[in-house]
């Protein structure tokens, strides 16, 4: 029976990231496609919480390791750890949500499986027993087909294409695995810096208002916008590149990939590293004043006029709605 281990990454504050319902339903089509049995691993310092949390949507074994060394997903000891449990539980396929730190853990996992490894996969079809990935290439202008050729395989999920996992009133058991890591880490964290907002996370936001070139700088009406509708803020690399927004705001193929159910384009032009990390998002609206930008293109509604005329009467005629 083939085994399907999906790694249920967890936020600092120990509670389970919405990414890992996302990579759960991933793995649960994968092991019933296979015929086999789905687990899922929780690495934090204190797991035992996220893990009892986890086996509630369809996992029939939640593998759970708490120690302080897994703070903040740190690579150098999660990857190991992953490993080592996928070895000792005969796991023939091992994925996860393509976040940040799972494009940081599961690599280097891969690596120490001699695994080979889809990225960022966006569907899969399983024949005979065997699997074939689907995975965007150039910033998402081909998908290209992917068969590996090792026993054990390593993939990541695009988070936009996979629903999260619903309970099923089929709880698992969870398991206490106990890796064997070296008393001293090549790396640690020396100290961590949390941003706190009141907005929601990007890639886990309903509505996104994000900017580019032609904020020139001035973010005040997207910001205003977002909030009267309870978004979030992103920014096309133009503008974090320029210093108006931090990089961890970035939508596109080098910053986050985001699909919410509105996603609002001002001032961006549409440049295809852009339109990677947004063109899944429900509904599409471009505000431009260029008429030939790109991003029309993809737009389900588009607006040739300044965005700084347009944005505060959109948020006006939103207030006045409530």
């Amino acid at each position: 029976m083939a085994v399907v281990l999906i790694f249920a990454e967890t936020q600092n504050d120990g509670q389970l990231r919405k990414a890992a319902l996302h990579a759960l339903t991933a793995g649960k089509a994968l092991a019933q496609a296979l015929g086999g049995q789905l687990h899922a691993a929780v690495l934090a310092p204190h797991a035992e919480g996220a893990a009892e949390e986890v086996k509630g949507y369809g996992v029939a074994q939640v593998h759970a390791a708490s120690a302080a060394c897994f703070a903040h997903n740190l690579a150098e000891a999660c990857a190991p750890a992953l490993a080592q449990l996928a070895q000792s539980i005969g796991a023939r396929f091992i994925g996860g949500a393509a976040t940040a730190a799972g494009r940081d853990i599961l690599p280097r996992m891969a690596a120490r499986l001699q695994a080979a490894m889809a990225s960022d996969i966006m569907s899969f079809e399983v024949e005979g027993g065997e699997v074939t990935w689907t995975r965007p290439m150039w910033a998402g202008s081909v998908l290209a087909k992917v068969a590996l050729g090792t026993p054990t395989q390593v993939f990541s999920i695009r988070t936009t294409e996979f629903a999260p996992a619903e309970k099923t009133g089929e709880a698992g058991v969870v398991k206490v695995f106990v890796p064997n890591l070296p008393a001293t880490l090549p790396s640690r964290i020396h100290a961590f810096i949390a941003v706190k907002s009141i907005r929601p996370e990007l890639t886990e936001a309903k509505v996104v208002v994000s900017g580019g070139r032609g904020t020139r700088g001035d973010f005040g009406p997207l910001e205003a916008l977002a909030d009267s509708m309870g978004g979030a803020v992103g920014a096309s690399r133009a503008a974090c590149d320029a210093g108006w927004m931090p990089n961890d705001l970035q939508v596109g193929q080098t910053g986050k990939v985001v699909a919410p159910q509105l996603y609002i384009a001002a001032g961006i032009s549409g440049a295809i590293q852009h339109l990677a990390g947004m063109k899944g998002s429900k509904t599409i609206v471009a505000i431009n004043k260029d008429a030939e930008a790109p991003i029309f293109q993809v737009a389900d509604y588009g607006l040739v006029a300044d965005m700084h005329d347009v944005l505060p009467k959109l948020r006006q005629a939103i207030e006045a709605l409530k």
